[in-house]
C-alpha cells in the first residue's frame, strides 16, 4: 500500500474560455456533467482498489470551473471518496470557485458537503482588465462572492489573481492588492500572466500592450513586499498565506508526495510513475466504461527525478535541502554549482541557510534561467559511495 498521497479531481467544465487559459475544459452541458460524475465514482472505486485503499490527507477539486457542480453532487463524490479511501480526519478539501457561479444559497451548500477551502478566481479587481482577458464577471461579482463565502462560515478563503495583464500597471496592480488584503482573505496566489500556445491572447500577442521587464520586475517585487506588510508570509514564488494557512496540497505537489489525479486530463505520479489522462472527456468516458486505461504513463529515470527535485524545490522560499540532492545524486550541488550560487548570492538573488539553497524574492524573477543552468550540473547517473 502508497502512503498517505493527495487526490486531485478535475472538472472539465466552464461557461466560457478565458482568453489566457490553456486548461482542458468544454462549455457546461447539465446531462454531460452527470455523465462525468457518474464515471468519476467508477473510475474512483476501482482505482482505489487497485491502490489498496490508501489514505488520503488532501482533496482538490481543479478544473475547469467546479464551483459549477451542484453543491450535493459533490457531496456525493466527498462521500464516495470516505468510503474509497482513508480520508484524513483534518484533511484539506479545496474547491476552486469563480464569482459567477457562486451564490450565498451554493456556498452555503459546497460547506455542508465537506469542502474547507475555496480559491476564489477573482484574477483581477479591474473591470477594464477582466474584459480584456475574457472573464465573465465583473469586479463587483467577485467582492459578493468572496462575502458569499464569508456568510457561509468558510474560514479558509484563498483568492486568485493575476499580475501582467493587458494594459495594466504598476500602480493598477498595487491598487488591486490593496483592496484584495482589505478583504482579509487567508491566502493569495498571484500569477504573472503566461502567454500559452494557442490560447486567443497568445495569437494576438503582438498587439497587446504588456507590461515591460522592468513593469514587470515592480509588480513582483513590490507586489510581494506589499502583501508581507499586510501579515502573508510568501512560501512559494506565486503563494502568500497567513501563518498556517498555506495550501497544503500544492506544497504535497512541491515536496514530490505521491498524487491521484481522477478525470480527464488530470495526472498522478505514483511510486515514480507520472500517469496523464487524456483531454478528452468522450474518450475517458470511453476508457471508463469499458474499464481499460487510457492514461499515458511515464516511468520518471534518474535524471527526470533530480531535475524535479531542483525545478520544484526552488519555487518554494524554503528552497532545495542540500542533503537531499545529495541523497539522490550522490553529489554536492554548491560544489558543482558553486560559482552560479556564489554570483547568485552577491546579487542578492540567492542565500544559503540552514543546509537549504533558495532564491530571493529579486531571485525568483530569474528562476527558470537559474534553474536550467542548475539542470546542467545534473550527473547522468547517481554517484555511489565507495
Amino acid at each position: 500500500m502508497l502512503p498517505s498521497m493527495l487526490l486531485y479531481i478535475h472538472v472539465p467544465f466552464c461557461r466560457s474560455k478565458c482568453r489566457y487559459c490553456a486548461f482542458y475544459s468544454e462549455p457546461v452541458d447539465e446531462a454531460r456533467l452527470h455523465l462525468w460524475a457518474d464515471a468519476l465514482l467508477i473510475d474512483m472505486r476501482r482505482r482505489s482498489e487497485v491502490l489498496g485503499h490508501p489514505a488520503v490527507h488532501t482533496v482538490f477539486f481543479g478544473g475547469g470551473t467546479p464551483s459549477l457542480v451542484p453543491p450535493v453532487l459533490l457531496g456525493t463524490i466527498l462521500d464516495a471518496i470516505t468510503d474509497c479511501f482513508v480520508l484524513d480526519d483534518n484533511a484539506e478539501i479545496s474547491m476552486e470557485a469563480n464569482p459567477d457561479s457562486l451564490t450565498d444559497e451554493r456556498a452555503a451548500g459546497f460547506l455542508t458537503a465537506g469542502v474547507n477551502r475555496v480559491s476564489l478566481g477573482m484574477q483581477a479587481l479591474d473591470d477594464r482588465l477582466l474584459k480584456a482577458v475574457g472573464r465573465v464577471h465583473d469586479k463587483a461579482c467577485a467582492l459578493t462572492a468572496f462575502r458569499a463565502l464569508r456568510r457561509a462560515k468558510f474560514d479558509n478563503v484563498g483568492i486568485d489573481l493575476i499580475w501582467g495583464l493587458p494594459g495594466e500597471t504598476p500602480a493598477c496592480w498595487k491598487v488591486q492588492l490593496l483592496e484584495a488584503t482589505a478583504l482579509e482573505p487567508e491566502h493569495l496566489s498571484c500569477y504573472g500572466l503566461t502567454l500559452e500556445e494557442g490560447t486567443p491572447l497568445f495569437r494576438n500577442r503582438d498587439s497587446l500592450a504588456l507590461p515591460d521587464e522592468e513593469e514587470s520586475a515592480a509588480m513582483y517585487e513590490e507586489g510581494g513586499a506589499l502583501l508581507e506588510k499586510a501579515g502573508y508570509l510568501q512560501y512559494e514564488i506565486s503563494n502568500y498565506a497567513r501563518s498556517g494557512r498555506m495550501c497544503r496540497h500544492n506544497i504535497g505537489y512541491w515536496l514530490g508526495e505521491d498524487y491521484l489525479g481522477l478525470g480527464p486530463a488530470a495526472v498522478s505520479f505514483l511510486d515514480g510513475c507520472r500517469i496523464s489522462q487524456p483531454d478528452s472527456l468522450d474518450v475517458w468516458l470511453s476508457a471508463v466504461r469499458n474499464n481499460r486505461e487510457a492514461g499515458m504513463t511515464e516511468t520518471l529515470g534518474f535524471r527526470e527525478r533530480a531535475e524535479e527535485l531542483v525545478m520544484l524545490r526552488l519555487r518554494m522560499t524554503d528552497g532545495l535541502l542540500l542533503e537531499d540532492y545529495r541523497s539522490l545524486t550522490g553529489h554536492d550541488f554548491l560544489l558543482d554549482n558553486r560559482f552560479l550560487i556564489e554570483e547568485l548570492i552577491r546579487q542578492k538573488l540567492a542565500v544559503l541557510k540552514d543546509g537549504h539553497f533558495s532564491l530571493t524574492r529579486k531571485g525568483m524573477m530569474i528562476s527558470n534561467a537559474v534553474i536550467e543552468q542548475c539542470f546542467e550540473t545534473i550527473p547522468e547517473k547517481p554517484e555511489i559511495p565507495a
